[in-house]
């Protein structure tokens, strides 16, 4: 599955989440995913709790941070 691909499955809407970047047709948020991950659940993991998402989702979820983190500016202290 290409970025672009990927990257449809996210969607933002101000009446949902409060407008908070969510796995598309769900209420799941990608900071909640991401979060969940770095505290150590497994895709597996993901899965059980949330059986509506698929490992596409999860993975999706990983790539929006990831390119939301690409365009953060940094500035020397």
């Amino acid at each position: 599955m290409n970025e672009e691909t990927l990257l449809r499955r996210i969607t933002k809407d101000s009446n949902i989440m409060l407008g908070k970047p969510v796995i598309k047709g769900t209420r799941l948020t990608v900071e909640l995913i991401v979060e969940k991950l770095a505290y150590g659940a497994t895709y597996r993991d993901l899965k059980e709790d949330y059986p509506f998402i698929a490992e596409e989702d999860i993975r999706s979820a990983l790539l929006y941070a990831a390119k939301c983190l690409s365009r953060e500016e940094i500035y020397a202290a």
